[in-house]
């Protein structure tokens, strides 16, 4: 919760102070609220609220910025008297594809996340700083993680890829990697797992790549692969067997990208699949940063998050 002056105006000029209400949410769900902006010393013209979803990412050259993702505008063209005040509730509609950012209840090392205001008033753009989104697993998603922390692989922390996994479709120009340490099993020939969630309406890839050690004669280097299945599906599958077995394939491979023995499931062709199969071909592709599909790859996120700019109140 972020109450501060509207700069564009200056002194005088309205404040505005979005509230998200209390309680975690999952990727496809919402987020519900309120904007309560007013309190200037004069007439102001509201012409636009938007609130943005915003994540901060990694770029291919190891920059970090905030990218834009989704923008839902709250209410338009209003004007509020001297002294007057306005509560504008809302729901907000998360994307499938929303990171991750607390496992168990406790906060996701690495991730930032959240929404900001924009709004536009006196001919001018004002845009708020960012409230924090509390986002938990799907039920689809939790035991694919419980399931790595159930075989003693010790979360690491988690960020946010700007590119595109070749092989998956994708609605947005990014990926979360969830990242553990190699279970204690396998620690002599993986050094990492990472995870990553590509969930739909009806359904969930799960991609895996391991970090896997070089040897005397076996070359190291990313193995992937790929599950896809239905939410309802996911839950009654053994993903501590389906792991295990992949990291069991892994361990043993020549190194390169992994096909695996259970075959290679693509997506879109209506089969969810029976293991960990072929390896997502080519592995991750770039995207270039900046304007792209409509989402804008802005500054550098600043400070913490529970941390509000001088003369904010709390």
């Amino acid at each position: 919760m972020f109450k501060r002056m509207l700069q564009a105006v200056g002194i005088g000029g309205p404040s505005v102070d979005t509230v998200l209400h209390e309680g975690a949410c999952q990727p496809g769900g919402e987020v519900t609220g309120e904007v309560r902006i007013g309190g200037a010393s004069g007439p102001a013209d509201i012409q636009r609220i938007d609130l943005i979803l915003v994540a901060e990412v990694e770029t291919s050259d190891d920059q970090k910025g905030a990218l834009e993702f989704q923008r839902t505008t709250v209410a338009e063209s209003f004007q509020l008297e001297a002294e007057q005040y306005s509560t504008i509730p809302f729901r907000l509609a998360l994307p499938w594809e929303t990171p991750i950012t607390a496992l168990r209840g406790q906060p996701l090392h690495g991730m930032r996340l959240g929404v900001r205001t924009e709004v536009a008033v006196a001919k001018a753009v004002d845009t708020g700083d960012m409230d924090p989104l509390h986002v938990e697993p799907l039920p689809s998603q939790q035991p694919v993680i419980e399931a790595l922390l159930n075989m003693g692989a010790p979360l690491k922390s988690a960020d946010v890829e700007h590119g595109v996994l070749q092989g998956v479709a994708q609605q947005f120009p990014f990926y979360q990697e969830i990242e553990f340490f190699a279970p204690p099993r396998f620690a002599g020939g993986v050094n990492e797992v990472e995870l990553t969630f590509v969930a739909r309406p009806d359904s969930l890839d799960v991609v895996l790549e391991a970090d896997k050690r070089g040897g005397l004669f076996t070359p190291g280097g990313d193995v992937l692969g790929r599950i896809h299945r239905g939410h309802e599906e996911a839950l009654h599958t053994d993903w501590n067997a389906e792991i295990q077995n992949w990291l069991e394939a892994v361990s043993q491979s020549s190194g390169g990208f992994f096909g695996g023995g259970h075959g290679h499931h693509g997506h879109g062709s209506g089969h969810s699949g029976s293991g960990l199969g072929g390896a997502v071909a080519g592995g991750v592709a770039g995207a270039a940063a900046g304007v792209l599909g409509g989402m804008m790859l802005g500054e550098v996120l600043e400070g913490d998050e529970g941390e509000e700019d001088e003369g904010d109140e709390g």
